[in-house]
């Protein structure tokens, strides 16, 4: 296989001096040179034929063993100089230094088509940023990761991608659960691709460690190679590149609370500077409807990345971009006026995506006090959010507020907790929901349609992905194909596929990998 090589990163920002692939601090560089480890016995268990085509790589190169030695390790491509990445990070609020590429190493930047794609793998060893750890991961993390990047894709979600999924025929050493019983586990490699796997935390190490020189050199490359529109570096410059990055992860955040998503460990390092969802680790889709819901054993406690707080989090993140950025800019109002705009603008934002799943597309003075009645209601019992909002849409204008009910009653884990009470709550929003859509000039129909179009059929919920895991552990990947397949078309029917569309079954609800879990991959 050959690859048209651009290497921008390596090529216009500085190296780590040092080659030793050592743990330790790297100062006044973006990234370490280093090769991935060689693996055992690599077996490819899937690719992605879309991304494949986005990188100009055919079928049949797929199935060569020069794909599978590449793609696992095993073999570089030809004239690349892989590399890990330097950056740093807040953890669950606190500032936590240098962090980089502890497990994740590039490969190379290829050019296809006119679109330039850096291509990584995670899990392929150890790098001067492991710190403790040893670099790799395991097949139940990697086929999290796999199949989300894509699912994410075709919801419309801006994501990373993925390649393709392998096993390295290492055995993986993994506490899972952090409580003193670790196992060995299968070793797994993903490879990923992004025009750029940047992320905040690449600009705050430098503003942390004053190394203000390299910096600018970061913030001036990130500028000229992903958003060229904006000219030469200045000031103004600078401005604008963070208000469009606070745009873009204003974006990506309103459609995670669209689809019910949520990413389980939102530091600093896991954001991404091109507004893209990066890290898929201990994430989850919402099941009941709650605001206080987070994947992550680490954030049971605080739940600082619960689903709704979510666009406080990115605020907060940006906040400390501002702060690493303020070296080059020097004007704290500016950077002030964008962040403040942010939280008006998701109000906004937020208003019209609930009002998109809802069908309502003209305005009317009592939308917001419709949806926060809605938002309460969907608090009151265990209420499931992916097949509530998909039913929503065969409710007509003129069914009662109990035929409504009816149809969105399969949505409820536990009717018997529907008390009269709660019922009641149920009538009067469904009368006023009822009125409302006769507001509406579109015909049941063609509202169902664009309801559709915002409200998935089918999302990767963890008990889904742990069925694929358990399969894949015994060697069968029916499941994992499945899957791949039903999520590459989310808002279809796929009336073949229907046993997918149903609440989390109860073995599922304190499952290991199917209610919450670990940052252990």
């Amino acid at each position: 296989m050959r690859f048209k090589l651009k290497n921008t990163f390596i090529q216009e920002l500085p190296a780590d001096s040092i080659e030793e692939n050592s743990r330790r601090q790297v100062y006044k560089a973006c990234y370490s040179f280093v090769s991935p480890k060689t693996t055992e016995n690599p077996e490819l268990i899937h690719t992605s034929k879309e991304v494949l085509d986005l990188l100009g790589i055919s079928e049949k190169e797929a199935k060569s063993k020069d794909f599978l030695n590449i793609f696992t390790g095993n073999q570089l491509i030809e004239n690349a100089k892989p590399y890990a990445m330097c950056y740093g990070g807040h953890q669950f609020g606190n500032w936590a230094g240098q962090l980089g590429d502890g497990r994740a190493i590039n490969l190379a930047e290829i050019e296809n088509k006119g679109d330039i794609w850096a291509l990584q793998l995670k899990g392929a060893g150890p790098t001067p940023y492991s710190r403790t750890a040893d670099g790799l991961a395991v097949l139940r993390s990697s086929i999290r990761e796999y199949l989300c990047s894509e699912a994410m894709h075709h919801l419309g979600v801006p994501t990373t991608r993925a390649l393709s999924l392998a096993l390295t025929g290492d055995n993986v050493l993994r506490d899972v659960l952090y409580n003193g019983n670790p196992a060995y586990e299968k070793g797994a490699i993903v490879c990923r691709i992004s025009p750029s796997f940047l992320r905040f935390g690449n600009y705050e190490i430098f503003a942390a460690r004053e190394e203000i020189a390299t910096l600018q050199q970061l913030v001036d490359y990130t500028i000229s190679n992903f958003f060229p529109e904006l000219g030469k570096p200045s000031k103004k410059t600078y401005l604008k590149f963070f208000e469009i990055v606070a745009d873009r992860t204003l974006d990506m955040i309103i459609h995670w609370q669209r689809v019910g998503f949520v990413h389980g460990v939102m530091n600093t390092d896991n954001l991404s500077i091109l507004g893209l969802t990066i890290d898929y680790g201990p994430y989850g889709w919402l099941e009941g409807y709650d605001y206080n819901w987070t994947p992550n054993t680490t954030d049971r406690q605080h739940k600082r990345y619960r689903y709704g707080n979510q666009a406080n989090i990115g605020l907060w993140n940006l906040l400390k971009l501002a702060n690493a950025l303020y070296p080059l800019i020097e004007e704290t109002a500016s950077l002030e006026a964008i962040l403040e705009n942010y939280k008006v603008t998701f109000e906004k934002k937020y208003h019209l995506m609930m009002k998109s799943k809802l069908g309502l597309f003209i305005d009317s003075e009592n939308d917001k006090t419709l949806i926060s009645d809605l938002e309460n209601n969907l608090h009151l019992s265990e209420t499931d959010m992916t097949l509530f909002f998909r039913s929503l849409s065969e409710i007509s204008k003129n069914d009662s507020p109990k035929e409504a009910i009816k149809k969105i009653s399969h949505a409820f884990y536990k009717p018997q907790d529907i008390t009269a009470s709660i019922e009641e709550k149920w009538l009067r929003w469904f009368q006023a929901y009822s009125l409302r859509l006769k507001e509406e000039p579109l015909q049941d129909t063609d509202r169902l349609k664009k309801m559709n179009l915002f409200n998935p059929k089918y999302v990767l919920r963890n008990y889904m992905a742990q069925l694929a895991i358990d399969a894949a552990d015994k060697g069968d990947y029916t499941v994992l194909e499945e899957l791949f397949e039903l999520l590459k078309h989310p808002y279809s029917e796929q009336k073949q596929s229907e046993k997918w569309f149903a609440k989390r079954p109860e073995w599922a609800r304190n499952k290991v990998g199917c209610s919450m879990l670990s940052c252990s991959s």
